[in-house]
């Protein structure tokens, strides 16, 4: 039986549940979660390998509308780099919150419409749902949008129906060698992934007192046979101070 493998980018506005799909696709947590928007900054590959199939998923920071706030050039810089993970991927999955489709929704639809990879739409968070009944009627009018490959009701936090999104994804992955080795999740090293948990951590505890420039810089990372010590710095740029952690 000959291999498949392809790049699949996940896209969707702000907090809609893009890094939780990924994750739960996984099985583990690769990309951070917040209820703060564009917790995600930077691409984060997930691989994943099924016998012959290898996924390479893309999490991406959540488009949206720009504005004229203070953060626009940090916004400006994640909408760049979530429309740079459209360029030459195998499939797209659209993540939308279920019954709500917002103006923020219709940016993201804009921006899918040069690309030539087909598009899945995921309809994230339907286990909130209080009628289901509502749910089909609603599916029909916005599969209307776009010729959807596919439109997949999910939950990405219990995991429903996320294996039902993985068989449409295999669907459209080309025949190819695997780009990576079997037992590799991410293409992200481990001090990266240490950064992003302490980000994750402090933007859970302290939400909107931190800047959105707010940045973890991994000092020392040392590795023994029993523990793994880390010394983390989170400069705090609007005041010129400066918090250290260790583990």
């Amino acid at each position: 039986m000959s291999q498949t493998c392809g790049f699949v980018a996940i896209v969707g506005r702000p907090n809609v549940g893009k890094s939780t799909l990924m994750n739960r696709i996984l099985g583990q947590k690769i990309s951070i979660t917040s209820r703060r928007p564009q917790t995600t900054r930077h691409q984060v590959m997930g691989i994943k390998t099924e016998d012959e199939t290898q996924f390479i998923y893309v999490d991406t920071p959540g488009m949206h509308i720009m504005s004229k706030d203070r953060n626009k050039a940090i916004n400006r810089f994640m909408n760049q780099a979530a429309t740079q993970a459209l360029r030459d991927v195998d499939c797209v999955v659209f993540i939308i919150d279920r019954t709500r489709w917002t103006e923020e929704d219709q940016a993201v639809l804009k921006r899918l419409e040069h690309v030539k990879a087909p598009v899945i739409l995921a309809v994230n968070k339907v286990d909130r749902l209080g009628e289901k009944g509502d749910l089909l009627p609603w599916l029909a009018e916005v599969g209307a949008r776009r010729d959807f490959a596919a439109i997949v009701p999910i939950s990405a936090k219990h995991g429903t129906q996320v294996d039902t999104l993985e068989e449409e994804v295999a669907k459209h992955l080309p025949e190819s060698v695997h780009f990576f080795p079997e037992d590799q999740i991410t293409d992200k090293s481990l001090r990266f992934m240490a950064a992003e948990l302490v980000r994750e951590k402090v933007m859970r505890q302290l939400g909107d007192e931190l800047p959105y420039q707010m940045t973890v810089e991994i000092e020392e990372f040392r590795e023994t046979e029993r523990v793994t010590h880390i010394s983390a710095l989170i400069p705090c740029r609007a005041t010129g101070a400066e918090s250290y952690f260790d583990w």
